[in-house]
């Protein structure tokens, strides 16, 4: 079907040249946003507009003509007759098809049904679709075709574009609300000689010219703390970070990381600030600090509850995470592996089967087991415990910070005991990040947020790729596999 649609607009396309008409335009000045129109209609005045957008309905019959254009900030009517037109322009009106670009000049008023409209009396073709739009009442509901031709997905469902608007906002007024702090933004590097800043498996490309194997990134955070050392005391950075491993609805290759660092600061600071943006966002983007997840309602109004790692562990689990045996005992009982895991991995894995689900939140959950944080400080009175929180908002991680480790010697043992735990090539000391902090790193808070589960959660989307311009998907021909 969409092959004959192509062929026969390929007629259309050939006809056009062959009248001399160029069916891709050109630079089209003096256009006026479709809401300046609306917003600047006067009933008595004269007034002619020139608007530019895509044609998405034409209701015509014999001489005369309406149809819809719409631009990035909204549609507005258009109306044509032959007789104000001319003969060959009408003719070259009656080759247009939904989906087409044009510029439209004349003047705007109501029509006797009281719908503001252009009443066209020149117009240029500035682009020919050669594809048809989705049928008017259905629209692009498969989920797998809206992914994967994203643009015809904001072509043709507003929610769509509203949560991608949602999203541009939210990153914009992060960016004001870390400003307004005294924060910089920097830009570090995406290929890494070492992985680093995160547990988690890498994406492995080559450098050809060097002849050496380099990493995507999994996180932002080592480099952003040899700033710290470079005296940049407020620092941040949002942008991609890539994990070689698994998709789901909560979980993307290739996501959206806000990472930020204060000097002087701690995970209190840290807690601060992620009150402030979660607080904030909810009412500027959702107009209340209740938020709509679904069938649930979370309020982000600060302050949030703090509970420790340990208490909750011990409240849904049933036991002490200081208990050993029965640490052992319990992993032993889940259908996950926990053969060869060390007993502070299945701790771990024990919190996300027993606690992570009943977390509806928002809540920080604090004070972390030593073992599972190597670039965190210890807590003062109690060396096993360290001061790192992940905030929970519908028993999904939001947010993930520490008072960060500054002492190179520690860090040196911390990052030894981890790679005894990595097989692979990743398993690596990043040398160059201890020789940074040998130079001397103030004491700082740093914070993690995922931006794509933050937009999820604003928006009430229920799928990453719901909130991501562009997913990673099979290829065509696999995707039915």
């Amino acid at each position: 079907m969409e092959e004959d649609y192509y062929q026969e607009r390929l007629k259309k396309l050939e006809a056009m040249r062959e009248k001399g008409i160029d069916p891709y335009g050109h630079r089209y000045d003096g256009v006026m946003p479709v809401e300046q129109v609306v917003a600047g209609f006067e009933e008595d005045a004269e007034r002619k507009v020139r608007v530019a957008g895509r044609i998405m309905a034409i209701r015509g019959h014999g001489k005369a003509a309406f149809f819809d254009i719409h631009d990035r900030t909204g549609k507005i009517q258009a109306y044509v007759k032959k007789n104000a037109l001319g003969d060959e322009a009408f003719e070259l009106f009656k080759m247009l098809d939904v989906g087409d670009i044009v510029g439209l000049d004349g003047p705007v008023a109501k029509t006797r049904t009281g719908e503001l409209t252009v009443f066209v009396e020149e117009f240029e073709i500035l682009s020919k679709a050669l594809m048809p739009m989705p049928e008017k009442w259905h629209g692009l509901k498969d989920k797998e075709l809206r992914y994967r031709r994203r643009y015809v997905d904001l072509l043709c469902n507003p929610e769509s574009r509203e949560v991608f608007r949602r999203r541009v906002r939210i990153i914009a007024r992060i960016r004001e609300l870390l400003e307004a702090r005294g924060f910089v933004e920097a830009e570090t590097p995406m290929m890494h000689h070492i992985p680093g800043g995160a547990a988690a498996k890498p994406f492995v490309t080559h450098h050809n010219t060097l002849d050496m194997d380099l990493y995507l990134r999994i996180a932002l955070e080592l480099h952003l703390k040899r700033l710290l050392v470079g005296g940049l005391e407020r620092i941040y950075e949002m942008s991609r970070v890539f994990r070689n491993e698994g998709i789901s609805t909560r979980h993307s290759p290739e996501f959206t990381m806000l990472e930020l660092y204060q000097a002087y600061g701690d995970y209190n600071t840290m807690m601060e600030i992620t009150e402030e943006i979660f607080s904030t966002l909810a009412v500027e983007i959702c107009s209340s600090h209740e938020v709509t997840y679904g069938e649930k309602v979370f309020d982000l109004k600060a302050p949030y509850p703090r509970r420790t790692y340990g208490e909750l562990f011990e409240e849904y689990a049933g036991f002490s995470m200081w208990d050993e045996d029965a640490v052992k005992k319990h992993a032993g009982e889940l259908e996950q592996a926990a053969e060869g895991l060390s007993v502070w991995a299945l701790v771990d894995m024990l919190f996300e089967h027993y606690v992570e689900p009943k977390l509806d939140g928002p809540v920080f959950v604090i004070d972390y087991p030593l073992a599972i944080c190597p670039l965190a400080k210890q807590k003062a009175g109690d060396p096993r415990i360290c001061e790192r929180f992940e905030l929970y908002v519908g028993a999904v991680e939001m947010a993930n910070a520490f008072t960060e480790l500054n002492d190179p010697v520690e860090q040196r043992k911390r990052f030894e005991e981890q790679v005894k735990h990595l097989a692979d090539a990743s398993g690596k000391i990043d040398e160059d990040f201890l020789l940074a902090q040998s130079y001397g790193m103030p004491p700082a808070g740093g914070l993690g947020i995922g931006i794509d589960r933050l937009v999820m959660l604003l928006t009430d989307s229920h799928s990453i790729r719901d909130v991501v311009w562009f997913p990673l998907l099979k290829p065509p021909d696999k995707a039915k596999k």
